[in-house]
């Protein structure tokens, strides 16, 4: 089918060096798809000298000078910067001249102007972010990562939801399992907002398990696990935390002697396997979900094949109507 992405190429720490090349990368490998680049033409153009007639055919480049950084507070991205890259993407996809946007771009932003032009579903309070995270069986998918610091138990139970739709449409999965994050797996733990999302989930038709703790996402105890934007932000940058340190401390100790740099040689296919494994290239792109649009949020910092990632999350989003999907599931009896 064919497929528009609208790209910020301005947003992110590195913007047009990595965001039109990553996309580029995608475009070549995909002839059904096409691109519309939003920002400063005379960044962008330089990266598409060189391109072939075919490949440009694909290409649409919408200027502006206006962009929002990551030190931008969320009002004066969506009252002050109405021309931004940001805006004018997200503007394409509520126009219907793109299916989907993508950003690297500051997250409160994105999330405060996507939900002002594209809308959340009828039945949705709040939209939520949503990302794959990888565990010892596979990934699992969770929410909210940021978008609401506060939540009530409707709004976990409505995330549910979503999550348990992306998992079945993205992950091709029957019944996700579907885990509510929490201090402990007993039915006492937890707080009142905790406690009565538990009760409204139990009697749901939604495959809930129950509570799991902060391990058990990794160990692969639910396809979708649930919090709140507060706590979910909290694990993501830990887990990503420690993923870091990890590697940081493997480093180290290969590199004490020349004993531990053979030992380390000998075993590089196992630390290169284990390299792929924990890549947060492989799992970038979250999912802006409850929007009436598709809108996904990459890494800030993210390289060529990260951003490239995102760029697929969208496609794939798009091929599965992700929006289409939550709004008829939420209206379902």
């Amino acid at each position: 089918m064919a497929i528009t992405i609208a790209v910020d190429a301005m947003g992110g720490d590195f913007g047009p060096r990595v965001t039109i090349p990553a996309t580029l990368s995608i475009l070549k490998k995909n002839t059904q798809l096409s691109v519309v680049f939003v920002g400063q033409e005379s960044q962008i153009q330089p990266y598409l000298a060189k391109l072939s007639p075919d490949i440009l055919a694909r290409i649409r480049v919408v200027h502006t000078d206006e962009m929002v950084t990551m030190d931008d507070k969320v009002a004066v991205a969506l009252r002050q910067k109405r021309q931004s890259s940001m805006r004018l993407a997200i503007n394409l996809v509520h126009e219907k001249q793109a299916d989907a946007c993508v950003s690297a771009g500051n997250t409160g932003a994105l999330m405060a102007i996507s939900r002002f032009v594209l809308k959340t579903h009828a039945n949705i309070d709040r939209p939520a972010i949503l990302a794959p995270l990888p565990t010892q069986k596979g990934q699992v998918y969770m929410l909210d990562l940021g978008a609401n610091v506060d939540s009530e138990p409707k709004d976990l139970v409505q995330f549910a939801l979503m999550g348990d739709v992306v998992a079945r449409a993205l992950a091709g999965i029957d019944k996700p399992r579907i885990g509510l994050l929490n201090i402990g797996e007993e039915e006492i733990k937890g707080n009142e907002q905790i406690k009565q999302t538990h009760q409204l989930l139990k009697a749901s038709s939604l495959n809930y398990i129950g509570y799991i703790e902060g391990d058990g996402i990794f160990k692969d105890e639910a396809d979708v696990v649930v919090c709140d934007g507060f706590v979910g932000n909290i694990a993501l940058k830990t887990s990503e935390g420690v993923a870091k340190m990890m590697a940081s401390f493997i480093k180290e100790e290969i590199n004490k002697n020349w004993l531990n740099k053979l030992a380390g040689a000998t075993a590089y296919p196992v630390w290169q396997g284990l390299k792929q494994k924990m890549n947060p290239s492989n799992y970038n792109g979250a999912s802006l979900v409850g929007l009436t649009g598709i809108v996904i949020k990459s890494h800030g910092s993210a390289d060529e094949n990260s951003f490239a990632q995102a760029v697929n999350v969208a496609i794939q989003a798009v091929e599965q109507n992700i929006p289409a999907l939550i709004a008829a599931n939420l209206n379902a009896p």
